[in-house]
């Protein structure tokens, strides 16, 4: 049966701990994501933690011909409304911030983008607990 004819279908939150490049597992979220959209699947929250806080990062800049995985995930979140998490504490050991977080530690500038948001781990819990499946990459 195809996920877009049942009356209530599943939701689903992300869980990405890989790097936006490097290894595929941060695209293949991506495209998981986008699949799941199109089967009429509900996409709550990705979350991004470990090193998968680096797909936040606003000064990534792959070369012209590679797929620019910052803007896939920007796209997603805008077209969707589903929410982009960056776990806080695996983001400031990697030097992931935001302008607050940049302002509190003295720090000159912020790189997460703007679509990313830090919160904590009970976000993911709370992610977790409300959704019908929590997948990793």
């Amino acid at each position: 049966m195809v996920a877009s004819t049942l009356n209530n279908p599943l939701t689903y939150c992300l869980l990405v701990t890989e790097s936006a490049y490097g290894t595929q597992a941060a695209t293949n979220a991506w495209q998981f994501a986008n699949t799941l959209i199109m089967e009429g699947y509900i996409l709550n929250k990705v979350f991004f933690s470990q090193d998968g806080v680096y797909n936040g990062n606003q000064l990534i800049s792959p070369a012209s011909d590679e797929f620019n995985l910052l803007i896939g995930w920007k796209t997603l979140a805008q077209q969707t409304g589903c929410k982009l998490n960056i776990c806080v504490a695996a983001a400031l050991r990697r030097g992931i911030i935001d302008a607050s977080e940049a302002k509190n530690n003295g720090l000159p500038c912020a790189n997460l983008d703007e679509d990313f948001v830090l919160s904590g781990l009970a976000s993911l819990a709370e992610a977790m607990l409300l959704c019908d499946r929590t997948v990793q990459f």
